[in-house]
């Protein structure tokens, strides 16, 4: 059976690709706001892993909507989770099986367990997070053993997360990030993985 991981590039979605491929089929995607961005180092971590890989585009105006929710509430917690979200919603129509790499302990993004049922009731897929059971130590640990990984803040590494296209649109506004999102925030992207 095929399971779609929700793919940034980074260490834990590759992490979570390959604990489930001991039992799925596993196909990564990666969505962006639009097919202009730029994301050859997501194709190429993606490539290391040796999975199929699927760039998918959002609605044209969930940019729009999710950037205007960021400005109201002056946090973007509420808005990752619902770009998150509308990802696994838009996934629930071509596969059964979906799942990403929220570990334990993450804040964002991070679905409660009402709606992970919710997401099987209402649209029938299994919503699986493979390592919610791993802290942080945990999962770099595996990491280390398995993944050739380079970090860099946000912005400076081209990664797949949702965050990236959303500090672009608020640049575009005149708005700075900064004064939205985490001062520091560490980001990872694959470069290979190990044998």
């Amino acid at each position: 059976m095929k399971a779609a991981v929700l793919f940034s590039g980074g260490k834990d979605s590759s992490l979570a690709a390959i604990l489930l491929s001991t039992w799925y089929e596993v196909e990564l995607n990666t969505f962006l706001f639009s097919q202009d961005t730029q994301i050859n180092a997501v194709m190429e971590a993606a490539r290391s892993l040796g999975f199929p890989h699927h760039v998918r585009e959002f609605r044209k105006e969930l940019l729009g909507e999710i950037v205007d929710l960021i400005v109201r509430e002056g946090f973007p917690n509420n808005a990752i989770q619902q770009v998150h979200r509308e990802a696994i919603r838009e996934l629930s129509g071509e596969y059964k099986v979906i799942a990403d790499g929220t570990r334990f302990g993450d804040r964002v993004p991070l679905l409660t367990d009402d709606e992970v049922r919710n997401f099987g009731d209402r649209f029938g897929c299994s919503y699986i997070r493979p390592l919610i059971g791993f802290p942080k130590k945990e999962v770099e640990r595996l990491v280390s053993r398995h993944l050739i990984i380079s970090y860099g803040e946000t912005g400076e590494i081209q990664n797949g997360d949702y965050e990236t296209e959303i500090r672009g649109e608020l640049v575009k506004r005149g708005l700075s990030p900064e004064s939205f999102f985490p001062p520091v925030h560490r980001q990872s992207l694959v470069t290979g993985r190990k044998p």
